[in-house]
């Protein structure tokens, strides 16, 4: 039967990259104790106690002090299971990197001041019950105190930006802007008044067109749009023309003219309003984030369909 292979500190050191001066400090803390000693009082360490000291290392790495390393070794431990117990801290050494490659990178683009890093290295380490209470309280303020269509506000609180355990640098990055955008006061603005003007509209009796009816028409809508910018129709065109007024037809209440300029420069405006490019991004990022099918921009369809409106 053979001897169990040894190593001095100086090879330890060798085979593991740290300082000699590192490895007997953890080894005089009693964090590396010697596997044996030479006859001349030597240290010497096996296969264990390298795996150990390899675990080690990566605690500190991951920040934490002698005591809590310590605290994390005191039970012994075969090779295997250190080495399980390593990948484990290694595992959340990558995580914590990631999400700081994600800060930034995020920073890198928009040269952000030093407050705004740390809201985005706090926005990249929320858990997931904060994210999700992050956009119940971004729904609850935008309908606070208004009558408005349960059902389609039920719809637009349902998506919930949910990281998996393992995210892409996209999805962070993604998160991190979600976050931000979910907060910012222009764009609670602009979401805020599109749902008085929805609670205003009902409460007259004058919410057009109806929710179920929208998300019937506007897929066809926005394909007749985009076909007619393929092949380089105008929005004044045969074509634009015939969109605006059969958008306008499928808007318009019993007592209004679909043809009059007045009502369809109206209805361009709630266009604009409805399709601003920052409620569409809401979208965007949330299928980032679930990694769901990707959202295509309709921006220049609803450019289009305004134009036609207004032509």
């Amino acid at each position: 039967m053979g001897t169990t292979a040894t190593f001095t500190i100086g090879e330890l050191a060798r085979r593991t990259g740290l300082p000699v001066k590192t490895i007997r400090f953890y080894s005089d803390e009693g964090l590396l104790p010697p596997t044996e000693r030479t006859d001349a009082g030597y240290r010497l360490y096996d296969a264990a106690a390298m795996a150990r000291l390899e675990l080690v290392r990566t605690l500190r790495e991951l920040g934490l002090g002698l005591a809590d390393v310590s605290a994390a070794l005191t039970q012994s431990a075969t090779v295997g299971e250190l080495a399980t117990r390593h990948v484990e801290a290694l595992d959340e050494q990558i995580r914590r990197l990631r999400l700081r490659r994600a800060v930034l990178r995020a920073v890198a683009k928009r040269d952000s001041e030093l407050e705004e890093v740390k809201l985005m290295n706090r926005l990249a380490s929320m858990s997931d019950e904060e994210r999700k209470r992050l956009v119940d309280e971004f729904w609850d303020e935008m309908v606070e105190g208004l009558e408005i269509d349960p059902q389609f506000y039920e719809r637009m609180r349902a998506g919930k930006p949910e990281l998996p355990d393992d995210p892409s640098p996209e999805q962070l990055e993604a998160w991190i802007e979600f976050a931000e955008l979910v907060q910012d006061p222009d764009f609670r603005a602009l979401i805020r008044g599109m749902s008085e003007t929805q609670a205003a509209q009902l409460k007259a009796g004058d919410f057009h067109p109806p929710a179920e009816a929208w998300q019937q028409n506007w897929p066809s809508w926005v394909a007749r749009a985009e076909a007619a910018l393929e092949v380089g129709d105008s929005p004044t065109s045969e074509a634009g023309q015939a969109l605006a007024a059969e958008v306008a037809a499928a808007t318009a209440r019993p007592d209004q003219d679909p043809s009059s300029a007045e009502f369809r420069t109206e209805m361009a405006d709630r266009f604009a309003t409805s399709g601003d490019p920052r409620a569409e991004r809401y979208w965007q990022l949330l299928a980032i984030i679930n990694g769901w099918p990707p959202v295509p921009t309709a921006q220049p369809a609803v450019r289009f369909m305004i134009e036609a409106l207004r032509g």
